[in-house]
């Protein structure tokens, strides 16, 4: 069973209309037809009320459904993970790019101009390795199989965490050498102008 036709069966056995329903939980009429048609799904504190008000377990509730929302759940960390790297390499790119130019033009001041971008960029990179904790990933490969969302097998997981140290370093020498790069052709574009 999905937890539409849970809630459809509780209420019905009840003799419990949708408004009625509805009204008991403080969710439209509209929220109870679209659970029970499986076009939505109600966030915790409505499930949490739906199991008070038909006197059953939240397991009872949700049974079957339970794997559904736990990929619901994964996507929505998967997306959130995306979009904090990609913000990321943004903000990483764009404080490289400005930095130079800016610390050349405006000296100070242009380096204080410069440290919001370096801010948020240092504040998604926090964000970024709080994930990669999270969900147990810190070296390429296993970072692209997350994005996959495939997991790795136990003796790939065990390569690859010895691989962690060394690609750490290869990280940081990889950043200082980009760095160094784009300022020296900031500069080079800077005297020929």
């Amino acid at each position: 069973m999905n937890l539409g036709s849970q809630i459809k069966k509780y209420r019905s056995e009840l003799s419990m209309s949708q408004d009625e329903l509805a009204e008991k939980i403080f969710v439209s009429r509209q929220s109870i037809s679209n659970w029970e048609n499986d076009k939505t799904y109600p966030d915790i504190k409505s499930l949490l009320l739906l199991s008070e008000v038909f006197r059953v377990s939240l397991d009872q509730l949700i049974k079957g459904d339970l794997e559904i929302m736990k990929k619901e759940i994964e996507k929505q960390d998967l997306v959130e993970f995306e979009r904090d790297s990609n913000i990321f390499t943004v903000l990483f790119i764009v404080g490289l790019v400005i930095t130079f130019p800016m610390a050349h033009f405006f000296e100070l001041v242009g380096l204080l101009l410069c440290m919001p971008v370096w801010i948020m960029a240092l504040y998604f990179g926090f964000r970024m390795e709080k994930n990669y904790k999270k969900y147990d990933v810190h070296t390429f490969k296993e970072i692209s199989a997350f994005m996959e969302g495939k997991t790795l097998d136990e003796i790939e997981k065990i390569r690859e965490s010895g691989k962690r140290p060394y690609q750490t370093v290869l990280k940081l020498l990889f950043g200082a050498v980009s760095a160094i790069v784009v300022c020296a052709l900031m500069g080079l574009l800077i005297s020929i102008f």
